[in-house]
């Protein structure tokens, strides 16, 4: 049986097609792209940082949990982020 929480399933070399994995990747990397935009139409660093890590992240995870779990993150981060 495929234990996901084993360390093994964290890290995986070589590429994983399994849809949630294609579908976050899609999602994120989008949100990633925009933010990408976004932080170098104001010259702000803080939303090209989160954006490229929205877009890079995906090809390092492959286990679901963390996938989504890293990827919400980075989304809430660049939700609640203000330069005051």
């Amino acid at each position: 049986m495929n234990d996901p929480f084993q360390f093994d399933s964290l890290f995986r070399s070589g590429g994983a097609f399994d849809g949630y994995n294609i579908l976050a990747g899609l999602i994120f990397g989008t949100i990633g792209w925009g933010a990408l935009r976004y932080g170098r139409a104001l010259e702000r660093w803080k939303p090209i940082v989160i954006g490229l890590a929205m877009m890079v992240y995906p090809y390092f995870f492959y286990n679901r949990i963390l996938l989504w779990g890293i990827g919400t993150g980075l989304a809430t981060l660049l939700w609640f982020h203000h330069d005051e």
